[in-house]
């Protein structure tokens, strides 16, 4: 894990805000009703729904996400039409433990 890169994914306010949402999605973002049934990723939030929270273009977001998905922040899955995204536990327990030893 770059600790760099992923400080500066979250040295953005809406990014951090992003992740900060994605902890408690419920009460955050309304039901993903479009998600398929067999689709098996607990958490998972549409791009398009984390756009309308946000205020910003779907475009900026996706710019957004990927930023924090490279930064082992998120993670995300493709189910049709839609790509969700959620929380990576296990790299943001990472970073923390490595922005330990670091600092």
């Amino acid at each position: 894990m770059d600790i760099l890169q992923t400080i500066k994914a979250l040295s953005n306010e809406t990014r951090f805000n992003i992740l900060e949402w994605l902890k408690h999605p419920e009460e955050h973002f309304s039901p993903q009703e479009h998600m398929p049934a067999s689709c098996d990723f607990k958490g998972g939030i549409c791009v398009g729904s984390i756009s309308e929270k946000t205020g910003l273009a779907q475009s900026v977001v996706s710019g957004y996400l990927v930023k924090l998905q490279k930064a082992g922040l998120l993670e995300s899955r493709r189910a049709g039409q839609w790509t969700y995204y959620r929380r990576n536990e296990e790299g943001i327990r990472r970073f923390i433990e490595q922005l330990k030893e670091e600092l």
